[in-house]
């Protein structure tokens, strides 16, 4: 399979779609090409591939979560009532050490 060539800095273009990457990402994203000799598409098709679902995953749970709130299935919690949860929790975990 023939590698296309890549020239750094430049923005990749594939099927109508174009991505805008930070100086520091596309620095580190030409390096990456460079050291595996993936073509950067393969690299990207790669990455979406993984995040796309993880993604749709994430925004199902935190609708889900939002819709328990709203219909009263569960109520929320302060964020005071947190912070002394887990000082509470970590407290009690600092107690239960055995000395040294």
């Amino acid at each position: 399979m023939k590698r296309r060539p890549w020239v750094p800095g430049l923005r990749f273009i594939r099927s109508e779609m174009e991505i805008h990457l930070t100086p520091d990402l596309q620095a580190r994203f030409d390096r990456l090409v460079d050291e595996s000799g993936c073509a950067p598409e393969k690299l990207i098709e790669d990455a979406l591939t993984g995040y796309v679902p993880e993604l749709a995953e994430a925004r199902e749970m935190l609708d889900s979560r939002y819709d328990d709130l709203k219909s009263g299935r569960v109520k929320p919690i302060s964020g005071d009532e947190v912070e002394a949860y887990f000082r509470e929790k970590s407290a009690a975990a600092r107690r239960s050490r055995p000395a040294s």
